[in-house]
This record gives structure tokens, C-alpha cells and sequence, in this order.
């Protein structure tokens, strides 16, 4: 037996970039930041934050909702799993990125700061399995 499972809360680097495929389903990609709080050592040394970005990739309903209420700077509950994918770049280099495939996300933004009358503050699942097909 073998699990797949990431859980994030974080915030959204940038505007989502939405996409449709040739077959009208919509795909996701934003970056999302988790940071890890930095401390004292009891030597009194500082520690850091350490801040981490996430290539997130939501497909069909998910999409679509990111779409219409998800910007830059907000905070995100994602549930998916990772995956790697590989590419050639314009040089003919291969290149390989890891994404973290959405299943769930729940949208951690209090309306007020959101600037929408209209944010879904429930969770919501992509009920289907998401493409293979890159971008």
C-alpha cells in the first residue's frame, strides 16, 4: 500500500492563471507560500522564517471557482497530491517540475478582506479525476 497525500494552508503568490483545454475543461496554476515561523535557540541564535512555494494545480469545478474568487494574497486550505511531471525546454534540456494536484480546497479568507460578497467559505471537492494532459 502507498499514499499520495499533501494538506497546505497558505497564501496565493500570484493571480491564478486559468486555462481552458481543447475540450472546455478549465485548469488552475497559481503559487502558494507556506512559511514556517523561525524561532530562538535557547544559545539565543535566531532562526530564520523559512518560507516554501507550491505549484498548485486545480482542474474543472475547482478551476472554475479559483476563476471567480481566489487572488493574490489569499489564504487557501488545498488537499491533493504530488506529482512530477517532465518537459523539454527551448533548448531541448529536459526540465522537471512538481506540482501539488488539488482534490479539495477551502477558502481561508474572511470576506470582509477578500473584497467579495460572494467567497465560498465551504469546502469543495473536484469529485473527478483530473488529466494527464499538460499545459
Amino acid at each position: 500500500m502507498s499514499v499520495n497525500k499533501v494538506i497546505l494552508i497558505g497564501n496565493v503568490g500570484k493571480e491564478p492563471e486559468i486555462r481552458y483545454t481543447d475540450n472546455h475543461v478549465a485548469v488552475a496554476q497559481f503559487p502558494l507560500a507556506t512559511t514556517e515561523r523561525g524561532y530562538t535557540l535557547q544559545n539565543g541564535t535566531q532562526v530564520p522564517d523559512r518560507t516554501e512555494w507550491h505549484n498548485i494545480v486545480l482542474w474543472r469545478g475547482l478551476a472554475e471557482i479559483v476563476e471567480k474568487y481566489v487572488h493574490k494574497g489569499d489564504r487557501l486550505y488545498i488537499e491533493g497530491k504530488i506529482r512530477t511531471r517532465s518537459y523539454d525546454d527551448q533548448s531541448g534540456q529536459r526540465r522537471y517540475i512538481t506540482e501539488i494536484v488539488g482534490d479539495n480546497m477551502e477558502m481561508l479568507t474572511p470576506r470582509a478582506e477578500a473584497g467579495s460578497q460572494n467567497v465560498v467559505s465551504q469546502p469543495v471537492q473536484n469529485n473527478q479525476q483530473a488529466d494527464d494532459t499538460p499545459f
